[in-house]
């Protein structure tokens, strides 16, 4: 049986633009299981970027709770950002500090000992192929390297849940897929991880699950075979499709 890392519960988020109230999201629940990979789907708008931001402490609910292993994380949430790693979709490492110092002051942020920073630094640095450009700063670097530096990044303090954040939004095919073994390589590690992304292929390589959200709604949740197989259709893509196709009409 499966353990349950995170609850979300009744979670609702609402922003008020003047005297226009926003729903970003209503009444949102969602277990997250440990070593386990969600993928968050939706249009623009259906409240993607809201839930990781609520989950990644970015951002407070307007009601609801979350609960890390049955507690809520607003009872010590100092604690539990020491359990969650976060990825923004736009890099913004430093531009002044080479990938060695990046990392090394990522350790220094969750207060790890200097010995423990340096081991897990070089086990990032090789776990991500980065021994070449570790002496470098981030601008000669690739797109997919900076991912890369990103990813490692977040997981200096060997998070429990990782939060992405579209981590391979305009990167070439092949970069794509040289991130996604490296993703899925993760959950070998327990990592549980909280995917959003527009690329369909991608959810349905790396998920275990699939929330998609529609209007700050659960549309539904489900194993990407599952989906397909109950939609009768070769690819998500083509399930989500078909299913926005069902809302409009």
């Amino acid at each position: 049986m499966q353990t349950k890392l995170i609850q979300i519960q009744h979670l609702s988020k609402q922003y008020r633009i003047g005297k226009r109230v926003i729903n970003a999201l209503q009444d949102v629940s969602l277990d997250i299981y440990e070593a386990e990979i969600v993928g968050l789907l939706g249009v623009n708008g259906a409240g993607k970027t809201t839930l990781s931001s609520i989950i990644a402490t970015l951002h407070p609910p307007t009601s609801g709770d979350v609960l890390y292993r049955g507690q809520s994380i607003y009872d010590n949430i100092n604690d539990y950002r020491y359990i969650i790693g976060f990825c923004p979709q736009k890099a913004n490492l430093n531009r002044d500090l080479t990938i060695d110092q990046i990392l090394y002051f990522a350790g220094s942020y969750y207060c790890m000992p200097k010995k423990l920073i340096l081991e897990r630094r070089e086990g990032l640095i090789a776990q991500f192929q980065l021994q070449e450009y570790r002496t470098e700063k981030p601008d000669i670097l690739s797109g997919g390297y900076q991912h890369r530096v990103l990813i490692a990044r977040a997981l200096m303090h060997r998070p429990k849940l990782l939060i992405l954040d579209e981590p391979t939004v305009g990167l070439d095919p092949h970069i794509r897929r040289n991130l996604w073994k490296i993703i899925r390589g993760l959950k070998e590690y327990g990592v549980s991880i909280v995917l959003t992304t527009h690329y369909l292929d991608e959810a349905d390589f790396l998920s275990d699950r699939i929330c998609i959200l529609d209007k700050g709604k659960i549309k539904l949740i489900d194993t990407p075979q599952n989906l397909k197989a109950a939609h009768k259709k070769s690819t998500l893509e083509d399930v989500f499709i078909t299913l926005m196709e069902e809302e409009v009409t």
